[in-house]
């Protein structure tokens, strides 16, 4: 992750969260602190703040406009695969809905657990 960022790569992750959160979700936020000090920008987002958003149905992550691979979950938190799409309508559709989150979330700093 560093190295990316020195490039000049910006990494920005947004968490839509259930309150009260589960004992995961607090780890994942404890241990967050590492990408942060890596230089990514970590946003969070209760659930009951995204109700007016249009959310994916499933995980993502947006590679510089071009590319989305989305991660699919069982109920129990395991995964059971992934899928890439490059279409761009699908690709711009999911860049306007993390712009949305990214502006209604907390930053990392502020976000209690």
């Amino acid at each position: 992750m560093q190295e990316a960022i020195g490039r000049g790569v910006e990494m920005r992750r947004a968490r839509v969260v259930s309150e009260p959160v589960t004992d995961y979700i607090r780890f994942e936020h404890d241990v967050s602190r590492l990408n942060q000090e890596a230089g990514e920008q970590l946003r969070w987002l209760p659930r009951r703040d995204a109700a007016t958003l249009l959310l994916p149905g499933a995980d993502l992550w947006i590679f510089d406009d071009r590319l989305i691979r989305f991660g699919h979950f069982a109920g129990d938190g395991s995964s059971v695969g992934q899928e890439l799409c490059d279409d761009p309508a699908v690709i711009a559709k999911f860049s306007a809905s993390f712009e949305a989150v990214w502006e209604r979330a907390v930053p990392h700093d502020k976000f209690t657990v």
